[in-house]
This record gives C-alpha cells, sequence and structure tokens, in this order.
C-alpha cells in the first residue's frame, strides 16, 4: 500500500492525467508527469515534477522513474517497452500485460472470444484477398478497423453492400501493409460503459454503467443513471467485473458495450484507465472515478461509487472555438446555471474534434438533466459566429 504523502508517477500528461492529479492531490499525493509536451502539458501545472522526453527515450524514462513509489499511465498508445523501464524502478498499474491485450484490437478480440465474454464476430486481415473472403464470411454492413492505436473512430471503414474489398482496402490502409480487424456490424439500439476499479488486494467495485451518446464516433453526451432495464444494467456490470478479473487489473478498466437490438450486450472496447464517460463522477459521485483509480493503484481501500445526483456531461470540442484555435466561446450561459460545473483542461490550442473541456449539470433526473445540458449546448457558439 503507498499512503498519501506517496510519489504517483504519471505516464501521459493529458486531461485524464490532470483530473487524476487533481483527484490525488486532494488526498496528499505528490505527483510528476512524463509527457513529450512536458511543461506545456495540461497535466503539468498540477505535478511537483515534470520529465518532457518522447516515450523511448530510456534515459528520461529513467529520470522520471527514479524515486516514485508507484507509477500508472493515462492512455493505452504508451509504448510497452517504456512500461517496463519504469517497472524496473517502481510497480506500474495496471500491469504492462493488462496494457498489451487493451492497446490491440486483434489481441483485446482474441481476450473477449477465448474467455467468452460477449463481442461481435470478427476476423483478422491483411490483405484484400483476406478482406474480401472475411467480408463474404461476416456479411455487411460490417467495420474494419486498425488493430492498434485508433480511437474516435480513427482508423476505421464501414463496408457497405457493393462496396467493393479492393478498393474499401485500398481507401483504408492508403496502399500501405496494414493488419485489421474486419467486425460483423452491430445493430444497436444504444451505447453505454461501466467502470471499475480494482486494488491490489482483489477489492473491486463498479461505478453505475453510464449511457453514452456518440457524435462522428466521437463521445458527445454521458447520462446517469443509465436509462436501460434493471436487467441489462446488472448483465453490463457483471461483464464488466468479470472482465477486469480476468485482465487482473489493478487500477480502473472502463468497458464500452452496445446494446443491440435483439436486447444483447455486446463488449466493444476496453480502456485500463479513468474513461470519458466516467467524467461526471467528479461532480456527482461519492467518489470520482479518479480518486478512485489513484486508490486503486496505491492499493488503498475503494470509495463508495454512489451516484449522488442524476447527472449529465457534455464534452467541449474545439469545433466550439475560433478558427484560429485561440479564443474560447463564452461560457457565461453554462457558468450562470446553478446546476452546472464547467471543467477546462488547459490546453493552449483547440483544434477541431479536440477534446478541451466538459460540463456537467445536476438535476433531480435524468431527463431534467438531460434537458438543461443539451439547452446549455446549444446556447454555446464559437465566437467567430458572435461577430
Amino acid at each position: 500500500m503507498f499512503p498519501p504523502g506517496s510519489l504517483l508517477g504519471l505516464l501521459g500528461g493529458g486531461q485524464l492525467a490532470r483530473m487524476t492529479a487533481l483527484a490525488a492531490r486532494r488526498m496528499g499525493y505528490r505527483l510528476r508527469v512524463f509527457d513529450p509536451t512536458g511543461v506545456d502539458s495540461p497535466a503539468a501545472p498540477v505535478c511537483e515534477g515534470v520529465v518532457g522526453a518522447k516515450y523511448d527515450d530510456a534515459a528520461a524514462l529513467e529520470e522520471f522513474a527514479r524515486g516514485l513509489d508507484v507509477a500508472t499511465y493515462e492512455f493505452e498508445n504508451i509504448p510497452l517497452a517504456a512500461l517496463q523501464i519504469v517497472e524496473r524502478f517502481c510497480p506500474v498499474h495496471p500491469r504492462w500485460s493488462a496494457l498489451e491485450v487493451c492497446q490491440d484490437r486483434e489481441r483485446e478480440k482474441t481476450f473477449l472470444h477465448t474467455h467468452g465474454f460477449p463481442h461481435a464476430p470478427f476476423r483478422v486481415v491483411t490483405t484484400p484477398a483476406e478482406l474480401a473472403d472475411a467480408v463474404v464470411a461476416l456479411g455487411t454492413p460490417c467495420v474494419l478497423k486498425t488493430t492498434g492505436g485508433g480511437y474516435d473512430g480513427k482508423g476505421q471503414l464501414k463496408i457497405t453492400a457493393g462496396l467493393d474489398p479492393a478498393e474499401a482496402w485500398a481507401q483504408w490502409s492508403g496502399g500501405q501493409p496494414r493488419r485489421g480487424v474486419l467486425e460483423a456490424w452491430v445493430d444497436f439500439d444504444a451505447e453505454l460503459s461501466v467502470v471499475c476499479a480494482r486494488n491490489g488486494r482483489g477489492e473491486l467495485r463498479a461505478f453505475p454503467a453510464f449511457e453514452n451518446i456518440h457524435t462522428r464516433h466521437i463521445l458527445d453526451v454521458t447520462i446517469c443513471p443509465a436509462r436501460f432495464s434493471p436487467e441489462v444494467l446488472r448483465e453490463a456490470e457483471e461483464i464488466a467485473r468479470a472482465i477486469t478479473e480476468a485482465l487482473d487489473v489493478q487500477g480502473l478498466l472502463a468497458v464500452e458495450m452496445f446494446l443491440a437490438r435483439d436486447g444483447r450486450v455486446v463488449v466493444n472496447e476496453l480502456a485500463p484507465r479513468p474513461h470519458n464517460s466516467g467524467h461526471l463522477t467528479f461532480d456527482a459521485s461519492l467518489t470520482s472515478q479518479f480518486e478512485q483509480h489513484a486508490r486503486a493503484v496505491c492499493d488503498l481501500p475503494l470509495g463508495g461509487v454512489d451516484l449522488l445526483r442524476p447527472a449529465v456531461m457534455v464534452n467541449l470540442l474545439g469545433d466550439l472555438w475560433s478558427a484560429d484555435g485561440l479564443r474560447a466561446p463564452d461560457w457565461t450561459p453554462v457558468l450562470a446555471e446553478p446546476a452546472a460545473k464547467l471543467h477546462l483542461y488547459g490546453k493552449t490550442r483547440a483544434k477541431p474534434g479536440r477534446k478541451m473541456g466538459h460540463f456537467c449539470v445536476l438535476a433531480p433526473t435524468a431527463e431534467e438533466a438531460l434537458a438543461r445540458a443539451l439547452a446549455l449546448k446549444a446556447a454555446l457558439q464559437p465566437p467567430d459566429a458572435r461577430k
């Protein structure tokens, strides 16, 4: 166990690291962050120490790791070799073995299949000919996805009836050798996620399921409590708990799922870290996902996950900023709403689709919170639009 006052290392300095650091500092932890952007990273202002270098810089990783009590990471695309270097100096949680599964879609789908968790049928493809055979086997529509590095819809191509597999491969691969996973299309009614925390002694707690609405493959709105039947909520939590145990995660694991039109709950993706859909826990839960992550990584007893009040989170993307990415919208509509909480991530320049912050609205019911949140979202306009 690493009690408050210990030195916690964060690999990656984006908004997830920033919010984890804020929660951990409140508990009394000291923080050191490693990020290629160094002092310009969102997490840097709330950490005592900052190391700015690429993830393949072994000397910098050793500098970062020396003196740490324990370390964790904020996203999946950190090279396993970087974790293994840090692990020579201190424990890293979740372990690199869990990250190895979650950062590669082929390994992730194989893990789900091997352990009997519900997932979309899939085929691994490396050539146009293999893609053609896989399309015949799975039918259309289907989705071709990169095995690694894809997020928010990047590296994905929907294949519909009539699209020539060779043309699809050329469009998706850009003429370069690639390895992909072709997944059968899941006809779904809704998307949901469950964030689980597990400490080193095996204590496990799951946050209530989150109902997620995506726009252009990016999470737009999260609603909690999720508006599904008790049976669906119970099944989703049971699946997430079982996957967390099977992966032997110490820390957080977010399990993204589809609710199919036929009532099945189907696992889509895994993320061994705090998750965008869990941001509302900062304002609406007894223990936020970020504090829970710190507790689990440091092997403390886990905090309560009770939802204090229904809440809705809305992502704030760079599209709301000025065309040059430097001027933010007028936040008055959100700040004037007593039941709203604004969170900005400290990023210096906005880009379309870039997550710059979020706001959360609390209300007596999920429907009321959603109505207020959507009204606030509609009231926000880019500075250029107000001329």
